[in-house]
């Protein structure tokens, strides 16, 4: 049985670990405040840029009349043989299940289409480091070739040695995400499968609606289907205590449960480009749609980046959150047992004292 001794060191050490929890709790709040604004100040732009290419479509000849489709390389479906699966996970753990339940949802993925090739894009270190130990590094060489006009072409060559390779990783990029790199990324995706080194695109990350409303969804990037829809294929939701203890830690650390109500904004956001007038571009319709979509594309992408951010900070306060209150229970439990010690040792020196006078 410990002593008084030991009980008091084992408080004063959850006492410490305790305050650095609790810090750590105070932190996340402040960044997810800050990554809430950075999600609602993106809207905006998704909103426009996806009325602008609604419009567009409208006065462009760009759909197929014997097949109905849109011509744009972007919207070709063919059977997706060859699947590029970007998951985005955090770099820093303390942040309960939010990186293992990513991680299950993307090898659930890659179970139920174990007959598919893969090339994996992990963001966030927790995703890299799982998937380096898993999987082998893709094997691409570059090559220089003369172009048109003396000018020089980059060519690079892909040897698939294994179903499931990993093509790149981006660590740190959640630290500073940028709308720069995120274009360079979604660039690079839209050459591969304009390409047709791919057939489809999805991206596993964690949706971030509120504190409370948040889930890890599958969503198909490309081939684009139809604009301003996002295509979940899959979604694991959280637990009805999993979202008590998230509002619970919300309200401790005085981060509201609900974020701002944009609605009108957004309906106001809609309108814009879809009137049923004749709009005058500066530049030819086609040229523009064809310039607009992999932005668009890389709009998506940092929607899903910005999101997961959120729900990553989100994640981190309720387990430190949660971390505190455990630390509060342990500190209850040990000062309990420290005190029945001491009046354990005091009632036996006063009963030494009462059976040496009676002796007397």
């Amino acid at each position: 049985m410990a002593s008084v001794l030991d009980l008091r060191r084992r408080i004063r050490s959850v006492k410490s670990t305790r305050q650095i929890t609790k810090a750590m709790k105070m932190v996340s709040a402040a960044r997810l405040r800050r990554a809430q604004a950075r999600a609602m100040a993106a809207r905006p732009y998704v909103q426009m840029i996806t009325s602008v290419l609604v419009s567009l479509i409208r006065r462009i000849e760009i759909i197929d009349s014997v097949t109905g489709n849109l011509r744009h390389p972007l919207f070709a479906t063919r059977p997706e043989k060859k699947i590029l699966l970007i998951v985005v996970s955090g770099d820093r753990g303390f942040a309960g299940a939010f990186n293992s339940n990513i991680l299950k949802a993307s090898f659930q993925f890659l179970e139920a289409n174990k007959d598919q090739e893969f090339d994996l894009e992990a963001i966030g270190r927790k995703a890299t480091d799982q998937f380096r130990r898993r999987y082998p590094a893709a094997v691409v060489t570059e090559e220089q070739v003369e172009g048109e006009m003396g000018s020089t072409i980059t060519k690079r060559h892909r040897e698939r040695k294994k179903q499931i390779e990993v093509i790149g990783d981006h660590v740190g990029m959640l630290e500073k995400l940028t709308a720069g790199g995120v274009f360079e990324l979604a660039r690079d995706v839209v050459s591969r499968y304009v390409h047709e080194e791919i057939d489809a695109c999805y991206v596993i990350y964690n949706e971030f609606k509120s504190v409370i409303q948040q889930r890890v969804v599958v969503e198909r990037l490309l081939p684009l289907i139809e604009i301003g829809k996002h295509e979940i294929t899959s979604a694991i939701e959280p637990t009805a205590e999993e979202r008590e203890r998230a509002a619970e830690a919300a309200v401790s650390a005085g981060v509201p449960l609900s974020p701002e109500d944009t609605a009108e904004a957004d309906t106001e956001a809609k309108k814009f480009g879809t009137a049923g007038v004749d709009y005058i571009y500066e530049q030819p319709a086609e040229e523009l749609f064809n310039g607009l979509l992999p932005q668009y594309v890389s709009a998506m992408l940092f929607h899903a980046l910005a999101e997961s951010v959120a729900a990553e900070h989100a994640a981190r306060m309720t387990a430190m959150d949660s971390a505190t209150n455990n630390a509060t229970d342990m500190i209850d439990s040990y000062t309990l047992q420290m005190n029945r010690l001491r009046q354990a040792a005091i009632t036996k020196e006063i009963i030494e004292i009462v059976s040496g006078a009676a002796a007397v």
